[in-house]
């Protein structure tokens, strides 16, 4: 009895199909983790040109001051007071002192208030323990820029009730500062609170820093 070819050779078909199978699937593992690892390398990448172009910003920016200065990173945050402090790499080793202030590219960040042989606590412009004496750019008003109970805002008081004062001017830090030196960005007005009765009127001020996303600083040796 003469059999099909056909049907002898189908189950070598059938193998070889199973066979390339498995080689496909195996080939097609392989490529997978190989676009997964390219893929991690590219963010890898795009992390460190992002810190690159970050700290040449930073050091163009130290470079312009006339104040000496170090540069610092940001180590970590208390997560119940994000808004309120941060930890930086730098402290009395690098010639830190309480109550110096802390800057960046974009302006006031905070200044020094605790700190270590290797690492310092800042206190944030935002934190209600944070103040420094400000003046609004447009009408040469000097006030109080605080903190808020708020997070994301900060307060400039004690200014006269007839100064004219406009949302979207900037405020700066003033030559009455004990702290900081004259000149830096601190924000700008987004609000004027008054009351007629009252000799002075508030300003609600929004920080030219968003502080969330500070990654590195600049500590004034004052």
């Amino acid at each position: 009895m003469n059999v099909p070819i056909e049907i002898i050779s189908f189950p070598f078909y059938e193998a070889k199909k199973i066979l390339f199978y498995h080689r496909t699937f195996d080939e097609y593992q392989r490529l997978r983790e190989e676009v997964s690892a390219l893929k991690a390398r590219l963010v890898g990448q795009d992390e460190l040109v992002a810190e690159n172009l970050r700290l040449e910003r930073l050091l163009t920016f130290k470079r312009s001051l006339v104040y000496p200065s170090v540069t610092a990173s940001v180590l970590g945050r208390d997560p119940s007071g994000w808004s309120s402090s941060m930890i930086i790499d730098r402290g009395r080793d690098d010639g830190i002192r309480q109550g110096m202030p802390v800057i960046n590219a974009l302006g006031v960040v905070g200044k020094i208030a605790e700190l270590s042989e290797e690492s310092s606590k800042v206190v944030l412009l935002t934190d209600p323990q944070f103040s420094v004496a400000a003046l609004i750019q447009g009408s040469r008003e000097i006030g109080l820029v605080t903190g808020s109970l708020q997070g994301e805002i900060c307060r400039m008081r004690f200014i006269s009730s007839d100064a004219q004062i406009n949302v979207g001017d900037k405020v700066i830090t003033s030559k009455l500062s004990t702290s900081f030196p004259e000149g830096l960005l601190i924000g700008e007005v987004v609000r004027i609170i008054g009351n007629p009765q009252e000799p002075s009127v508030e300003c609600i001020i929004k920080p030219a820093v968003i502080l969330s996303q500070v990654e590195e600083v600049l500590v004034i040796l004052q």
